[in-house]
């Protein structure tokens, strides 16, 4: 006399096993309440730790962060440099302002204005 295989389905098994690991559900109450066997448990509790990392894994073709446009990343760099050049401006005139200030305070000292 065979006995028929039992088939779980894997959100099944899943279910299974979380009882199992969570919830500390006894083994034994397990395998009375789905008719199996405590190997079957354990096989799949291996198979899920040895398994399991697939599923964090980046899979081939699947979008990810999306990549940046060449045309983007040199208009980024360009606007980099366009405030890089606009805050020399901006020293560069405060420099001269208090240049040309020291100046008039040296004519009107010396009486030139």
């Amino acid at each position: 006399m065979s006995q028929v295989r039992k088939t779980v389905a894997a959100p099944d098994k899943l279910a299974i096993l979380k009882q199992y690991l969570v919830d500390k559900t006894p083994i034994s109450v397990l395998c009375d309440q789905h008719g199996l066997q405590p190997s079957q448990i354990y096989y799949w509790q291996a198979q899920l730790f040895e398994h399991g990392a697939s599923v964090f894994e980046r899979k081939p073709g699947r979008k990810g962060r999306p990549k940046e446009d060449p045309k983007d990343r040199r208009i980024t760099q360009l606007e980099t440099h366009l405030a890089q050049k606009d805050a020399k401006l901006v020293q560069k005139n405060e420099v001269i302002a208090e240049l040309m200030e020291d100046n008039v305070r040296s004519k009107k000292a010396n009486g030139e204005l």
